[in-house]
């Protein structure tokens, strides 16, 4: 894999991939396939489903809530947090994993979410790159099985080998997502930026955090598509 990739293979602070809880969950989703291609496809599916889509309880105040390990022990996170834990879990596993950033416009959410955050474009907007046979590939596992049926949108699926990002369409045709800005990529979580970020463009979901922290995403998704 060459020298230059070594960076996506080192253990970080939060991308903790020598941490116990990495490791293993990293080997229970791979279980006995022996291919990195076959891995990273496995490992994927875990985080896409098995950690929960949650946008209401994001922790910018500590630094430890962005740490992989401590994402896969509380089961949730948000877009930035499940792709830290794909990109740990990947580096375990002996596939090299970096994070990508973008604005998208028309992301998943709810009437109450987007009160908050009072616009349709998400700020940096986290996603992994996996290099597998030879090649950088996008994946995108926010958004659990459950939380795409409660929307009406088809999940996102990944072969290894062709970019998984977005839909640009739901199930019935309409316009679903669209990248208007990318960041580039990071071989570890740009703290400092996203904090700023997300404090300059959404100051009123931060300035109510507390109340925010009691809303249910899915119960909401599942409750305005009825």
């Amino acid at each position: 894999m060459g020298n230059d990739l070594s960076q996506y293979l080192r253990p970080t602070y939060y991308i903790d991939s020598e941490a116990s809880e990495v490791i293993a969950f990293a080997r229970d989703a791979a279980g006995d396939r022996k291919t990195l291609l076959e891995k990273g496809i496995a490992l994927f599916y875990a985080v896409r489903d098995k950690i929960r889509y949650d946008p209401y309880r994001i922790d910018l105040e500590k630094r430890e809530s962005f740490k992989a390990s401590v994402i896969i022990g509380r089961c949730y996170g948000y877009c930035v947090a499940k792709a830290i834990v794909l990109a740990a879990v990947a580096r375990a596993s002996g596939i090299p994993g970096r994070l990508g950033f973008a604005d998208v416009r028309n992301h998943l959410s709810t009437e109450r979410l987007r009160q908050l955050m009072n616009t349709d474009t998400f700020i940096f907007h986290g996603y992994t790159e996996l290099f597998l046979d030879n090649r950088w590939v996008k994946a995108t596992p926010t958004f659990n099985l459950s939380l795409c049926d409660k929307f009406g949108v088809s999940p996102l699926n990944f072969d290894g080998r062709n970019d998984s990002l977005f839909h640009p369409y739901d199930r019935e045709g309409k316009k679903h997502m669209e990248y208007v800005r990318d960041h580039g990529h990071f071989a570890d979580v740009p703290y400092e930026k996203i904090v700023a970020y997300f404090r300059e463009y959404y100051p009123a979901y931060f300035q109510h955090h507390d109340n925010v922290r009691a809303h249910d995403f899915e119960k909401e998704a599942q409750a305005e598509k009825k």
